[in-house]
């Protein structure tokens, strides 16, 4: 019988990740035989830790996740969620202008993971998602995100107009990038503490937020085809904020000197 793997983690680099970053793990599988610097990291990480290790013939891991294992998987508690407050508090404590991103009928577990990957290279602090309708925080979200989801603050709310309320009030701009305007993102000011929205690549984003939204951007499209992923279409817009910032630190040394 196929074991019961609902919260479990899979792959050599996210659970390095999520041993790294404290993640609290229950028990981890390994492939007997194993071998490599990767395999005595971990295995050294998790007799550091105290987390308990149980090697098993590739059939068992194989039952559990086929072919995509890597010869590891850690089983998981539940990927740890944070109020909309403290993911506020936490994102000022380590950011001046810290960078959210706001998932509005997101579901596909691999463009959520996707999105926070790219978030957390970003140097952003967390994502928002609705608790109906939004990515699944499982295992295959959290390999696609190369275990950014370990190192983010994660935040579902019961309702996402709710929420652009709250990030308005303790100073953060929303931006909704949406290719239903003429206004470029490179007009829009992302210098300050933002919180970027994202929608589906079906409905994109709802009325509700779009009307909440501080400022609507479109990314420039030059090709045949009028869209993006919205994986990649994230990528662009916290890029760009990336940038902004990058050229206002310039700009203040320049003035300093």
């Amino acid at each position: 019988m196929e074991e019961n793997t609902q919260n479990h983690l899979y792959g050599m680099h996210p659970v390095l990740e999520a041993v790294r970053s404290g993640r609290k793990i229950e028990k981890v599988l390994m492939r007997q035989g194993m071998d490599g610097a990767q395999f005595r990291e971990l295995h050294d990480l998790l007799r550091e830790k105290g987390i308990p290790v149980q090697f098993v013939p590739a059939e068992r891991l194989n039952r559990i996740e086929r072919g995509a294992h890597q010869g590891v998987i850690a089983y998981l508690p539940q990927l740890d969620t944070v109020s909309l407050e403290e993911m506020v508090n936490s994102a000022f404590a380590s950011h001046d202008a810290p960078i959210l991103v706001i998932l509005d009928g997101v579901s596909d577990v691999r463009n959520f993971g996707a999105v926070a990957r790219t978030l957390e290279c970003a140097g952003g602090s967390g994502l928002i998602l609705p608790a109906k309708g939004g990515a699944a925080l499982n295992a295959d979200a959290i390999k696609t995100s190369a275990g950014a989801l370990m190192r983010l603050d994660v935040c579902r709310v019961p309702n996402l107009r709710y929420a652009a309320f709250f990030l308005k009030q303790s100073g953060f701009r929303l931006i909704a990038a949406t290719e239903k305007v003429d206004r470029l993102m490179y007009e829009a000011d992302m210098t300050g503490p933002v919180a970027i929205i994202l929608g589906s690549e079906g409905k994109g984003i709802s009325k509700a937020m779009l009307e909440l939204s501080d400022e609507r951007v479109a990314i420039p499209m030059e090709g045949e085809i009028s869209s993006l992923n919205v994986s990649a279409a994230g990528s662009v817009v916290m890029y760009e904020a990336v940038r902004q910032r990058s050229m206002q630190m310039k700009s203040d040394r320049e003035v300093s000197e």
